[in-house]
């Protein structure tokens, strides 16, 4: 598949590199473009041996990764890249397939993808929707592509924003833990190094149990929490001071930040 990324940003790379060590995409069928950083793009042309964009030159996927706020300027430069056999993918938070296609005038197979950083490390958790002009190969393609990044699995539109809220934020909630963690411990009198060390391996240790253990969460969670035991007066502490509202708060909020994002997207493009 001749393939364009448009955008050379951190998701870009991570789906690159991802891609071709899985074989799902080949150095030569691979293009690139970027808006303002020539230096960065020149890094992964070269890091990949993948190419510069071909002007005019219409693609087999185009693969949307810019910053949300710059899809529109580059609609026109996008259009020209197109035929009626291309898939877009977009991997750009809160702007819909409709709206996709009514800038690009492009009614054709569109996809939308929300994956997070952790594709950097092939341990991405993303969710894919697409239009209903995909072929099942197309789709089978797709999904590949962002599982050679991690896990892959399709959804509706429409729970996009909430996933986005749950896994495409997810992973700051848990730098956010690990930094209170090792805050509470170094302030405790542990040394910095040792506490950071101490936090990395055991929400390393803990999300290998999720994973393999077949057991949910809670009952792991009840497995560890002997009754009047320092698990148990922790947890306590953590129920006393609400974080289980905390945190369904923090969800909720990302989601509605993630709907508005997209409505004042939309706005935006009408104005123009």
């Amino acid at each position: 598949m001749k393939t364009l990324f448009i955008g050379a940003g951190s998701m870009a790379y991570a789906l690159m590199s991802g891609a071709l060590k899985a074989g799902v995409l080949m150095n030569e069928k691979v293009h690139v473009t970027n808006r303002a950083n020539q230096e960065r793009l020149n890094e992964i042309v070269h890091e990949f041996g993948v190419r510069h964009v071909e002007h005019d030159s219409p693609y087999d996927v185009v693969i949307l990764a810019m910053k949300p706020k710059d899809f529109h300027e580059a609609a026109d430069s996008i259009r020209t890249h197109l035929s009626r056999d291309t898939v877009v993918i977009s991997v750009l938070a809160g702007i819909t397939m409709e709206h996709i296609s009514d800038k690009l005038s492009f009614n054709g197979a569109i996809a939308r993808a929300m994956p997070n950083t952790s594709a950097a490390m092939g341990k991405s958790a993303t969710a894919v929707s697409f239009n209903r002009y995909l072929s099942d190969s197309q789709k089978e393609w797709t999904t590949a592509l962002f599982q050679s990044v991690g896990t892959a699995v399709e959804v509706a539109e429409e729970q996009l924003d909430l996933i986005t809220a749950l896994s495409g934020s997810g992973p700051a909630y848990i730098y956010y833990v690990a930094e209170l963690l090792k805050n509470a411990a170094v302030e405790l009198g542990l040394q910095e190094e040792l506490a950071k060390s101490l936090v990395t391996q055991t929400i390393a240790g803990a999300s290998a149990m999720l994973e393999e253990s077949g057991l949910e969460a809670r009952e792991l969670r009840r497995n560890v929490t002997s009754p009047g035991g320092t698990t148990e007066a922790g947890i306590t502490t953590l129920e006393d001071y609400q974080v289980r509202d905390a945190f369904f708060q923090c969800v909720s909020s990302a989601k509605n930040r993630s709907e508005v994002l997209g409505k004042e997207l939309k706005k935006q493009s009408l104005k123009k």
